[in-house]
């Protein structure tokens, strides 16, 4: 199949039709989640991911669990025949503050599936596009740049290069204005 027919029998709507709980939840850098939700989306069809309706729909969808501790799983798994395995990398990529520091997370992410890492490259790129002095210190943004640096730049080595490359384009260019 091509691109465009891959692209065309895309069934996405009853995603995102979840994802619009995202948009009560506000982001420090102004808009909200639902909104990042469809930036990180973006981003993995610029890069191409075409071909895994998982990823792309799990993409919408990733931060429901850590915003809103949504529980409605089960509803994300009846979706399409795809429900249970978008359920599983949503999962995959969340964090459990009950019970991991971020730290402990970020290091879990090490050990995870192929999509859960580019899914997570991709939450980082949009955030790092978000990253600015005015909603955050100096200080705050330059731990978020290590913190990219030691823990996804060898995720997106892994499993993209274009993704380090934008990563540390990225990186680079919010330490420069950290200076």
């Amino acid at each position: 199949m091509d691109d465009l027919t891959i692209l065309r029998d895309l069934v996405l709507a009853p995603y995102i039709l979840k994802a619009t709980v995202l948009i009560g939840v506000y982001r420090k850098v102004g808009g909200n989640q639902f909104r990042h939700s469809f930036a990180t989306l973006g981003i993995l069809l610029d890069y191409k991911y075409f071909y895994d309706p998982i990823l792309l729909k799990a993409s919408l969808l990733h931060d429901l669990i850590e915003d809103l501790h949504w529980k409605g799983l089960d509803e994300i798994r009846n979706i399409d025949s795809d429900g249970p395995q978008v359920v599983d990398l949503v999962l995959e990529v969340t964090r459990n503050e009950d019970i991991e520091t971020k730290v402990e997370y970020l290091d879990r992410l090490q050990y995870s599936s192929t999509n859960a890492k580019i899914l997570k490259c991709a939450d980082r790129i949009s955030n790092l596009t978000d990253l600015h002095l005015d909603t955050h210190t100096d200080s705050k943004i330059s731990q978020y740049l290590d913190q990219t640096e030691q823990y996804i730049l060898p995720l997106a080595r892994e499993v993209n290069e274009d993704f380090e490359k934008e990563l540390l384009d990225l990186i680079i260019k919010r330490r420069i204005l950290c200076e």
